[in-house]
């Protein structure tokens, strides 16, 4: 894995590598922003690539007429589409074969029901909402795939979340990618998208907290209640 600086100027300034990228390698540019996405949403080990941003900043390039919208817009949802169903396939075949053990302290198996059950019932909205979350997305079909989660059902929301995804991102770069205050404060506004990107998770992680905090709160109550009438 590639130092967290690297990451980090990586995933802050991409615009800085694209012009380069493009003058030596021209219309093979498509190929390798195919590789990139299909990598970071399908492989597991490499969540720290560029998505966001990347998608960002190939648009505004776009709208300076160095790339075509349009092919873009089809490469890139090929490539996440693609990246998520790999991910998917490979947690649906070793999912059984790690999570295998009642005794074991992590890789129980009924943790694997529990996954199952999950995406059973909240599969959609997962797979969709996360494909918006960096890194986070990388794992998402992984766990799904674990899970069992039913593929027609998977491949339905994989597609609307990619195609959401890469749409809002391309259309973002192309509008505003142009504007002076973003072109000279690239990273600041990179930065900025992962930020309100986890801004969700975050919410309902709190709310999802304070929910059990003030269950055990009442029941506590109830119980001090109970003992006290005894």
């Amino acid at each position: 894995m590639p130092p967290l600086s690297n990451i980090l100027d990586l995933v802050l300034h991409v615009d800085r590598f694209l012009v380069p990228l493009l003058e030596q390698y021209g219309g093979w540019t498509y190929l390798l922003m195919f590789l990139v996405i299909f990598a970071e949403t399908g492989l597991v080990v490499t969540p720290f690539l560029p998505g966001d941003s990347l998608i960002f900043a190939l648009a505004a390039l776009a709208a300076k007429g160095g790339l075509d919208i349009a092919v873009l817009w089809v490469v890139l949802t090929m490539a996440g589409v693609a990246g998520n169903t790999v991910n998917y396939l490979i947690g649906f075949r070793i999912g059984p074969a790690i999570f295998h053990s009642e005794k074991s302290r992590f890789l129980r198996r009924d943790y694997l029901d529990r996954a199952h059950a999950f995406y059973e019932k909240y599969g959609g909205i997962t797979i969709i909402g996360g494909r918006f979350m960096p890194i986070i997305r990388t794992f998402v079909p992984f766990v799904a795939g674990i899970g069992k989660m039913n593929a027609l059902k998977f491949y339905l929301y994989n597609l609307i979340g990619c195609f959401a995804w890469v749409s809002l991102f391309l259309a973002a770069g192309w509008f505003f990618g142009q504007v002076p205050v973003v072109q000279h404060n690239f990273s600041l506004v990179a930065l900025g998208i992962i930020v309100v990107s986890f801004i969700p998770p975050v919410v309902t992680a709190i709310r999802a907290r304070k929910g059990k905090g003030a269950g055990a709160d009442k029941g506590g109550t109830t119980q001090g209640e109970g003992a006290s009438k005894g």
